[in-house]
């Protein structure tokens, strides 16, 4: 029974991943080309690394779960591109009504994401996620450590959106 269980697993392995259409990931994948663009940003606060730093964190949250090759050209099997339209920090957190002891990072990113092979999984959706930082530091002081996380949350949900569809 065992040398059997032993022999099935990387038949299975090997049966599923050759198909291409799935991944350990949970996405469901047909295609072989993607095209992912730069995030235009549109945000009033504008910070000069954000946009690429977004923009890698998608792209290699993408290309690390699919197996897609990036490719530059308008033939791609999907395309994804979008703007940041929020960078903002808020309060968070107050003491004795007067008092700041927390702020709050948002970030927002409207995404479109087109794919030839199936229209029914095109979308334009926006996704917001926030990090939250003492009020004591300075935001440039966090800054990169929080575009860092919120990067890391915003590459997931649209991941699980464009490709997972959870």
């Amino acid at each position: 029974m065992m040398h059997r269980l032993l022999f099935l697993v990387p038949v299975l392995l090997i049966t599923l991943s050759g198909c291409g259409v799935y991944s350990f990931s949970g996405a469901s994948i047909e295609g072989k080309t993607i095209n992912i663009h730069a995030l235009d940003n549109r945000a009033r606060n504008v910070v000069p690394t954000l946009s690429p730093a977004l923009t890698n964190k998608i792209r290699d949250r993408i290309l690390s779960q699919t197996g897609l090759s990036p490719i530059t050209t308008p033939n791609a099997d999907y395309d994804i591109s979008g703007m940041i339209t929020a960078y903002e920090v808020t309060v968070a957190g107050v003491q004795n009504t007067q008092t700041a002891t927390l702020n709050r990072l948002n970030i927002t990113i409207q995404v479109v994401f087109k794919s030839k092979l199936n229209e029914k999984s095109n979308y334009t959706q926006s996704f917001t996620r926030f990090a939250d930082f003492n009020a004591s530091q300075t935001l440039q002081s966090v800054e990169t450590r929080l575009i860092n996380d919120i990067g890391t949350q915003l590459a997931d949900d649209i991941f699980n959106k464009a490709f997972v569809n959870w």
